[in-house]
């Protein structure tokens, strides 16, 4: 189906008032969201993401309703895989709590940018080059056999070269001056790690398009679904971190999951290069005959394993464990580090949360708990901060 250029635009405003709404009336006050604040919203993005989906069905009809609601589902699962290396982003800059959401936003903004570059630029290769589809699949499969690897680090060395890059020319300091992007050191205009932070989410946006826009062009060849159920996935990622935040470590198999999405999908391109095919040295430039994986069945298994995914994580002890450790570890070094954040009930909040991993990690059973790294040093982390709690109701 060809989508008109008046439809094009009316989608272009609609995400674009999105985002402003986003932020005029979330960002630009800096604050930490509630539980139920990012609950409603992140439901509501959802919510905005299916109905979009059933406009399509009526008007595009089942066979491009249905690819949009398999590009839609597939490029959600990877970009809460995103989160994961955010939260190591943040966590790493010490971003204050109040101004993650600004950090994120520029995140969701820059990947909205890059991916749509990609996509057109992967409209263009698909339409001029037949084998890009081979390209597509094999990239795909080299992308799920790297999620198998034990502690994959997405994107970290770039990440590290671009900061190191970035410090090396320009004149930088470790403060934060609120959610200043520079500000003034010593006379002479720096810039802050704000600015820093958002140069690495930045760089790990255009890695993730990398693997993301091959995924879905695996499902889909309409530009218009494309784009539109990459940019639907990308709204309320910031509403979703924070709901999520702590339960991201609970997933312990996501990546597994993710794996198999994508070998999936990289098979079926390759199977429909197969099909398509016209390079002179596989079957002589003639079409191979092999079976297509429809759409229906893409959905399918892409839902199927990630049911299977989140369950399989949710109700492992191994996951559990896993949580309440890494959450321990994180909450007692935010207590500890007074540049977190400013506000006395975000603080209170941090030190209950501590409260509650801690009785947790007590009851577990000890072959999980003894699995954990740098045991000694989360508790000594986490007596620091009981330490500090203290004086500070002695006050």
């Amino acid at each position: 189906m060809t989508v008109s250029p008046l439809i094009w635009g009316i989608t272009i405003v609609v995400i674009l008032a999105l985002l402003a709404f986003d932020y005029f009336f979330h960002i630009r006050k800096a604050h930490v969201p509630t539980l139920k604040e990012a609950a409603v919203w992140s439901g509501l993005y959802v919510g905005i993401a299916v109905l979009f989906g059933i406009l399509v069905l009526v008007f595009g009809g089942p066979a491009m309703g249905s690819e949009y609601f398999a590009g839609y589902i597939t490029e959600k699962a990877l970009s809460v895989d995103n989160l994961f290396v955010f939260l190591i982003i943040i966590a790493s800059f010490r971003v204050p709590r109040e101004d993650q959401q600004k950090v994120l936003l520029f995140g969701i903004v820059f990947s909205l940018i890059a991916r749509t570059g990609f996509i057109f630029l992967g409209a263009a290769l698909i339409n001029s080059f037949a084998w890009v589809f081979y390209a597509f699949g094999l990239i795909l499969l080299l992308t799920a056999g790297n999620l198998l690897k034990p502690e994959a680090e997405h994107g970290s060395e770039a990440d590290k070269f671009i900061i190191r890059l970035a410090r090396k020319f320009f004149h930088t300091t470790d403060h934060y001056d609120g959610d200043k992007l520079f500000t003034m050191e010593n006379g002479k205009k720096v810039l802050t790690p704000m600015l820093l932070v958002m140069v690495a989410i930045g760089g790990t946006d255009i890695l993730f398009a990398l693997d993301s826009i091959p995924a879905i062009f695996g499902l889909t060849q309409n530009v218009y679904v494309v784009f539109t159920a990459t940019a639907f996935s990308l709204m309320g990622l910031r509403q979703l971190y924070f709901l999520i935040d702590g339960l991201l470590d609970r997933l312990i198999y996501l990546s597994y999951g993710l794996a198999a999405i994508l070998a999936f999908i990289g098979v079926k391109l390759i199977l429909h290069s197969l099909h398509e095919n016209n390079l002179p040295f596989i079957n002589d430039g003639q079409h191979v005959p092999v079976f297509e994986i429809t759409t229906g069945l893409s959905l399918t298994v892409i839902i199927g394993a990630l049911v299977i995914t989140v369950v399989a994580s949710l109700l492992s002890k191994a996951g559990k464990a896993q949580t309440a450790i890494n959450n321990a570890r994180r909450h007692a070094v935010s207590y500890l580090d007074l540049s977190y954040t400013a506000d006395p009930g975000e603080r209170e909040r941090i030190y209950n949360a501590l409260l509650e991993e801690v009785r947790q990690i007590e009851q577990m059973d000890p072959k999980y708990r003894n699995k954990a790294k740098d045991v000694e040093t989360i508790s000594t982390e986490v007596a620091e901060a009981h330490r500090q709690h203290a004086e500070y109701l002695a006050r």
